[in-house]
């Protein structure tokens, strides 16, 4: 780095005025760069709060239809979707993921119709669907069987792009999964389906409020994900898992959770060059949206800020519950 000195260099003189702040800014913030996750669930005209995300809830198709026409129209590229299937349909085998007929596979095909141009992405993994709340088949000591596991994600997969989706995204952590999921699809003509792989999904505590979201928390209990998400102490694993991701047919790679995982963010976008996202999880909203309730931040300074960040870090794309207020304020700047 060259030498710089005061007074010849004046750090503030490019900061004085609004036009050269804007004209310096490294980074910059666009309704492109978010993607909306979004709870389905059955039945017709059904709203359903989710307690500890205010403000998010749970829709029933016709009115996911609605909101995903409203995201559009705010210039949202993409919508993610995640089921709250009803409990009677787990099993422990998740048969229900890859139903043809399922709530997510009808919801697809109904926001493809009605908003063809929306991006569509779903959630691949069994947890949904599974009466235990792991991500994969277990074995009777309730440990997470990765082949068997593989086997069920295919199908989900395939299940997904014949419905319509443009963007499939294994988050489940098995080993090998991506390669089998990008061959499937091939055979089976869906060359153009895209593939996001939660490449370093981490074994957090920022899920919480998700889980209780999709219904998943009373199945789950007091088990944990450590033996296939990623230790939170671990960072170089992450470029392993991501590379491997890559090399077996991902075309996109995330890093989950978000702003605790920056890092990962970086090293991985430094390393590859390759479309990098990371996911804004339910915790780090709910912490925002509870201290922006008691009146603790500015809610709208503080999330813009955060969600530069980790555009600052190197992401491309940032799914986030703030997705539709943060495409309104972008709108009002």
């Amino acid at each position: 780095m060259i030498e710089r000195q005061f007074p010849i260099t004046r750090m503030r003189r490019m900061r004085k005025d609004a036009f050269s702040r804007r004209l310096m800014s490294e980074n910059v913030l666009t309704t492109q760069d978010l993607i909306y996750p979004m709870f389905v669930i059955e039945g017709h005209n059904q709203r359903e709060p989710v307690k500890s995300m205010p403000d998010i809830e749970r829709l029933s198709i016709d009115l996911l239809i609605l909101e995903a026409q409203a995201l559009f129209e705010l210039g949202i590229p993409m919508i993610a979707l995640f089921p709250v299937p009803n409990p009677d349909t787990k099993t422990l085998e998740a048969t229900e993921a890859y139903n043809p007929d399922g709530l997510v596979q009808r919801a697809i095909r109904a926001v493809k119709e009605a908003v063809p141009e929306m991006g569509v992405m779903t959630d691949v993994a069994l947890d949904p669907y599974t009466t235990h709340g792991q991500d994969g088949i277990i074995d009777e000591d309730g440990y997470v069987l990765n082949d068997d596991t593989i086997d069920v994600l295919m199908k989900q997969a395939l299940s997904h792009a014949e419905a319509g989706a443009d963007v499939v995204a294994p988050s489940d952590m098995m080993d090998g999964r991506i390669i089998e999921i990008r061959e499937l699809l091939e055979e089976h003509g869906h060359i153009h389906t895209r593939i996001m792989a939660y490449s370093a999904k981490y074994a957090s505590a920022y899920y919480g409020p998700f889980r209780d979201a999709v219904g998943s928390a009373g199945n789950l209990g007091k088990a944990d994900k450590k033996t296939y998400q990623m230790d939170p102490a671990n960072s170089d694993e992450a470029l392993h898992e991501v590379a491997m991701d890559i090399n077996e047919g991902a075309d996109m790679v995330m890093v989950k959770p978000g702003v605790p995982y920056l890092d990962i963010v970086y090293r991985v976008k430094q390393e590859f060059k390759a479309p990098t996202f990371v996911y804004h999880v339910s915790g780090e909203y709910a912490m925002l949206k509870a201290a922006a309730l008691n009146g603790w931040i500015n809610e709208r300074e503080v999330v813009l800020e955060t969600l530069l960040s980790c555009k600052r870090a190197g992401a491309d794309g940032i799914l986030t519950y703030y997705a539709k207020v943060a495409a309104q304020w972008l709108a009002e700047k």
